[in-house]
């Protein structure tokens, strides 16, 4: 939990639970924003939740606590309240957010849920659930302020505070040709109120304007949004027609969301958010397949250790720099691998000169792979001399030279292949159209200690 504030505030929700001051609880609730009663919702105990939440339907702000709330809790929530409950949740809810919950819900509840609709709200539902998930067209709103542009701005002014109250951005006014319904341009409440009432809409709209379709990746969206530091993006169909238009606070969560994932996929703990409030049993079933993915490369490196048997028993002091040469080179492909997979998200990569990024990696990883040879060499060459002079209780058949050259030729082999493959895998993954942030994860880096592997024993075999 975050907050000195939040942690105080749960302590006071559950004293006042405690004691049954149901007025001053209701109170106290209903001041507080959604969003921190999220955070309080999720460290409460799952009977104290059950008390709770009849508080929080009372509040204006339920259908925002039901959109923030985790998926987990939610499918509790729903499983515990009656018909009644849920059309009033459901009533204080957008049609982008009711179609969310019918996808993450139980089909029981999300049955439920479309039985509870009346007509107009479930011909809104049906609408956005038409679009792919995660598209711009699931998280865009249909309250937006649209007005024709021969409207005067007298008239404009006019419409806006009869609407005004009812739409989620109302600092952009989109101007629509009338006849056709095709967007023409884009104006400010701002130029609305400093032009002249005589003007129309059309002589003081921007022509010019940004716009993403509603198959377009929400993602995408997220990257437009940052980038051009807008507060709303308007939905244009295949016939420029205005269908919605996406707030920042959508795209907020879109970052959340998609950063959340990628450092799930990095640390190789599958993708869901919620998994910290899932069941041990499952939590352990999601992280089993990525573990058993270095599982396999530690049997790999097994056998590989085990074909080499003969030189390790002759050079016995070639097993004590095993651990530093798989180290720096995973450490250094987690860092490539993470750089390239957050380029990518980001679009500083350029994936037409995906080549050029290859090498600047190859380089980095030839430099310090130099570097740290170079330090490994030297240590490698000092240890056969204090051995020799009886300073280390050790016995050591290779000279100082060829175990230097050795360990220093390793990891400099290493760390360039490393950076290689790590910056490879996650552009052949974007490529064919799969989630590069996986190549961060246990597959890349089990990978990488394999090829150490191999290379410590082969490099060893030649020098030694």
């Amino acid at each position: 939990m975050a907050g000195f504030d939040n942690r105080r505030m749960l302590d006071t929700i559950r004293r006042l639970n405690r004691r049954g001051s149901t007025l001053t609880l209701y109170k106290v609730i209903n001041k507080m924003h959604p969003s921190q009663m999220v955070q309080i919702y999720r460290h409460l105990h799952p009977i104290e939740r059950n008390d709770i939440f009849q508080y929080i339907i009372r509040m204006n702000g339920v259908g925002e606590f039901i959109k923030e709330l985790d998926e987990t809790l939610i499918q509790d929530v729903f499983e515990s309240i009656n018909d009644d409950q849920i059309s009033i949740i459901l009533h204080k809810m957008h049609a982008e957010n009711i179609a969310e919950l019918i996808e993450e819900l139980s089909p029981e509840i999300s049955k439920k849920i479309q039985d509870l609709l009346n007509k107009e709200e479930l011909s809104e539902v049906e609408e956005v659930l038409q679009y792919e998930d995660e598209s711009a067209g699931r998280i865009m709103s249909h309250e937006f302020m649209a007005f024709d542009s021969q409207l005067t701005i007298k008239e404009a002014r006019e419409k806006f505070r009869e609407y005004g109250e009812n739409v989620d951005m109302p600092f952009y006014i989109y101007v629509t040709d009338k006849s056709t319904n095709k967007m023409l341009g884009i104006t400010s409440l701002r130029k609305l109120l400093l032009n002249s009432e005589d003007k129309i809409l059309y002589d003081i709209m921007e022509k010019d304007f940004i716009y993403v379709g509603p198959s377009d990746d929400q993602e995408k969206v997220a990257n437009i949004v940052s980038e051009y530091n807008y507060l709303a993006l308007p939905v244009l169909d295949g016939n420029n027609v205005l269908v919605g238009i996406i707030t920042v606070d959508d795209v907020m969560d879109v970052i959340r969301e998609e950063a959340t994932e990628d450092m799930l996929k990095m640390a190789g703990a599958g993708d869901d958010e919620d998994i910290l409030l899932k069941p041990v049993i499952e939590n352990a079933k999601t992280r089993f397949p990525w573990l058993m993915a270095s599982w396999i490369g530690g049997v790999f490196a097994l056998f590989i250790i085990s074909f080499f048997e003969k030189i390790m028993i002759e050079q016995i002091i070639l097993a004590s720099f095993i651990p530093i040469i798989i180290g720096m080179g995973g450490n250094i492909g987690t860092q490539t691998s993470t750089i390239i997979v957050r380029g990518i998200a980001t679009g500083h990569v350029n994936m037409d000169e995906y080549y050029k990024v290859i090498l600047k990696e190859v380089k980095v990883g030839m430099i310090l792979g130099i570097i740290y040879g170079t330090l490994l060499g030297v240590l490698g060459g000092i240890i056969p001399i204090m051995a020799n002079a009886d300073l280390i209780p050790i016995t050591i058949e290779a000279n100082s030279i060829q175990l230097g050259l050795t360990v220093g030729f390793s990891i400099f082999s290493s760390m360039l292949i490393a950076c290689a493959v790590a910056s490879i895998i996650p552009m052949f993954l974007y490529k064919i159209e799969l989630d590069p942030a996986i190549a961060t994860g246990p597959f890349v880096t089990t990978s990488i200690d394999i090829l150490g592997v191999i290379l410590y024993f082969l490099i060893a075999s030649l020098l030694l």
